[in-house]
């Protein structure tokens, strides 16, 4: 339930360069010739640096079929974790013991795992809110039904989670967003491309195979796909395309409960709000204003019949991993296969690895934590971050297009930065949540409720600074304005970007650009715009704020003229943020590296300088091969741009890669003059 907008704004969501830098160490043969098996050496680095830090490996490697997206830092990473992940619970299934907690896990997992059981069960777990959502008769009693589903974390209309409030940062408020697509994004509804119509007439197909396995005939279930649809499209309409969605000066419309009624007067707010369970509710901000007043006259206008299959539409997807393989698979069929370019399902102990660390994350943590960050780890990753901050204060010190008191401002932000390192000092309490053996649609609802009851109970309280927005397993990292923290969870502090053992050097190669980049991020065009106590508000002086804001528009002009696939560009403004954190992150790590280097000079290995392998190293850390489906998703909806964009767009913009490679020259594909590079950070 929690609102994710500004997390998922600030996180890396790939991954850092690759220990190159080991050699510097320690000359390791083996490392050596891994990392020039990966290039393609007879590729022009002054065409496609990309190309030529990977193409050995793009040659050599496939998209596994169970993957839309598959690299080597990330993916290696992600699956190992997987692994250290499947002895725990699997432990815990067979001999839970005494221990509350190990009970748990055991139980979800166990019951995630257990087909029989699932198939057994049928669709008996969601038959009441089928039934249910079938006595919907006018705008009310929608209300009251979406309330229901909120109340266990399932989709519907809008989205709705707990944030701290923008302008008093200290207390924690509601939040609600527009949402309510079976797609992606609204761009999959209105754009009017061959490729968006064919994914269209999918995704009615998907939707009446659907309702057809739950019983419905064909002809009906068509119908109803065609109403669902019809309904969605007019969300999209008055969605707001998600690039004007990065302004937090935009989104915050911090309204009572009265000015939401003001606002959309013909919804039951208070029917919603009991239906939840948590009718206090009142300080809420509403993201955007005009997509509730346009889901207003929706709902409103709508016969009962189609608010009906819509509530029915959302209840069926939502539980779709829950219930038997048939529902399940058709779910992957179009999301996974049509959507994503995922050619085979994962396997279900893989899923239900992913379920347990989405409703217990912080029970497996704990597990976890033993087995892969031990010791020192959190005291050496500590000491790493400050290095990469006293890189980012120096590099400040330096730019010429901020006056000195937002300087001084910036660095204030910087000294306030809280560091959080492998995972919460403070666990999450799941006492109050009660598991069943075998009974994993049950266990589903029983965490979803408990997720939901967990988050609303903040609203109006105390923002707890000790909590964590992601699971110590995850290979991922953020950075809130909110708090002004930087996250990093101990799931991507593991080789090969960080260990404990590795050296210092060889440490700053693998999580530097991760942590310049989070570093940078409460300072990209977004988190400029909260002070070093997490309240939005402009604390730059208006001439620095221009010449940051001409920087900025000339990356987004930049990385919009770049083309993915025939026809289809990047949105410079959606990517902007993840684009400023990658320039700068970049800068930042090789900065920290040369300090790592205590000022002497790194010894050139097999034909390579330490810069140059820095920049393959970087480049090496993005090597993925991702579906087109999968690509289409991520230009249209993810503010992060692709692999291959952001290791040329990043350096060919760094003063330090053409140093690196002084055969760069003007008339190289990706060439730009001094006057046209964009530095911010």
């Amino acid at each position: 339930m929690r609102s994710n907008r500004i997390l998922l704004a600030a996180a890396i969501a790939a991954w850092a360069a690759a220990p190159v830098l080991a050699a510097d160490a320690a000359p390791a043969k083996s490392v050596a010739e891994t990392v020039k098996a990966a290039m393609d050496t007879k590729a022009d680095p002054c065409q496609d640096f990309y190309q030529y830090a990977c193409g050995g490996w793009f040659a050599t490697t496939k998209l596994p079929a169970d993957q839309s997206r598959w690299g080597r830092g990330f993916s290696e990473i992600a699956e190992r974790n997987r692994q250290v992940n499947r002895e725990i619970v699997e432990a815990a299934a067979k001999d839970p013991g005494s221990d509350p907690s190990r009970q748990k896990l055991g139980i979800f997992y166990g019951s995630c795992m257990d087909e029989d059981a699932i198939e057994k069960a049928g669709t008996k777990p969601i038959a009441s809110w089928m039934s249910d959502a079938g006595e919907v008769k006018d705008a009310k009693t929608f209300m009251t039904m979406l309330g229901r589903l909120h109340a266990v974390t399932a989709p519907g209309l809008f989205g709705f989670g707990v944030e701290a409030d923008f302008k008093n940062p200290g207390i924690n408020i509601a939040q609600m967003f527009q949402g309510g697509l079976g797609l992606p994004d609204r761009d999959y509804y209105l754009k009017d491309d061959d490729q968006s119509k064919t994914l269209r007439t999918a995704y009615a197909g998907h939707i009446s195979k659907m309702f057809q396995l739950y019983g419905e005939k064909p002809e009906a279930a068509d119908a109803m796909a065609t109403s669902i649809i019809g309904f969605e499209t007019e969300l999209a309409k008055v969605s707001r395309p998600r690039a004007e969605l990065r302004d937090p000066n935009k989104t915050y419309n911090k309204l009572d409960i009265g000015g939401l009624k003001t606002l959309t007067p013909k919804l039951d707010w208070d029917a919603y709000f009991k239906a939840t369970g948590h009718s206090d509710i009142t300080q809420i901000n509403v993201a955007v204003p005009e997509f509730f007043q346009g889901a207003e006259k929706l709902v409103n206008a709508s016969d009962p019949a189609t608010l009906q299959t819509y509530l029915k539409w959302n209840i069926l997807r939502d539980a779709a991993p829950a219930l038997p393989k048939a529902f399940d698979q058709q779910n992957f069929e179009f999301y996974g296969k049509t959507l994503q370019g995922q050619k085979e399902q994962q396997a279900r102990w893989k899923r239900c690895i992913q379920a347990t660390d989405g409703a217990l994350g912080e029970i497996l943590g704990q597990e976890y934590i033993k087995k892969q960050f031990p010791g020192t780890s959190k005291a050496v990753a500590r000491d790493m971050i400050e290095g990469v901050e006293v890189a980012f204060a120096n590099n400040l010190a330096g730019l010429d297009w901020m006056d000195d008191a937002t300087r001084m401002r910036a660095l204030g932000k910087k000294g306030t930065l809280v560091n959080k390192i492998g995972y919460p000092d403070k666990w999450k309490d799941y006492s109050k949540l009660k598991l069943k053996k075998g009974d994993y649609a049950g266990n589903v609802l029983a965490a979803s409720k408990f997720e939901y009851d967990f988050e609303a109970n903040k609203i109006g309280k105390p923002v707890d600074r000790m909590e964590w927005g992601m699971t110590p397993p995850t290979v991922n990292a953020y950075y809130n304005p909110l708090n002004n923290e930087m996250v990093f969870p101990a799931g991507i502090l593991q080789p090969p970007f960080f260990s404990k053992d590795f050296p210092t050097v060889m440490n700053y190669g693998g999580m530097g650009m991760v942590m310049g980049h989070e570093l940078t991020h409460g300072f990209d065009d977004e988190g400029r715009k909260f002070d070093e106590k997490g309240q939005l508000t402009e604390w730059w002086a208006p001439s620095v704020a221009d010449k940051f804001e001409t920087r900025a528009s000339c990356i987004e002009k930049q990385y919009g003229d770049y083309e993915v696939q025939p026809g289809m560009k990047l949105n410079g403004k959606l990517t902007l943020g993840e684009n400023i954190a990658d320039l700068a992150g970049l800068v930042i790590a090789r900065k920290a590296y040369h300090i790592a280097l205590g000022g002497k000079p790194a010894p050139v290995l097999n034909g390579f300088s330490g810069d140059q392998r820095f920049y393959i190293a970087y480049g090496q850390s993005w090597r993925e091969l991702w579906s087109d489906g999968l690509t289409r998703r991520i230009v249209l909806s993810n503010p992060h741009s692709p692999s291959a964009f952001r290791v040329n767009g990043a350096t060919r913009n760094d003063a330090g890669w053409y140093a690196a490679f002084p055969q760069i020259r003007p008339g190289d594909a990706y060439y730009l003059a001094p006057g046209e590079r964009v530095t911010l950070w």
